[in-house]
């Protein structure tokens, strides 16, 4: 069953939790899956328009999804999604 990483900022959503596994084939159904158990989760990451919000990461493994195949990427039951919100400053 894959694990998606839950960094700090979204943990409020999550109820504190930083990882959780769902029964889930793709990022996207990881995605899902999550927003079922934590309403309002896939809507920080996804914009309206379907795909991954401009300042937020995505990785399985060590791979960015968006050198994959984006949120159609396939998932292993072992392999960990973790979601990375951009930093700014300067």
């Amino acid at each position: 069953m894959p694990k998606i990483l839950v960094p700090s900022p979204l943990r409020v959503l999550t109820q504190g939790n930083a990882e959780i596994r769902v029964e889930a084939s793709t990022v996207m159904e990881v995605l899902v899956e999550v927003d079922k158990q934590y309403p309002g989760f896939k809507n920080r990451i996804i914009d309206g328009s379907g795909e991954v919000r401009r300042f937020v990461n995505i990785f399985v493994g060590s791979e960015d999804i968006r050198t994959l195949t984006r949120l159609h990427t396939p998932l292993k039951e072992l392999d960990e999604v973790s979601v990375v919100p951009a930093i700014a400053g300067g």
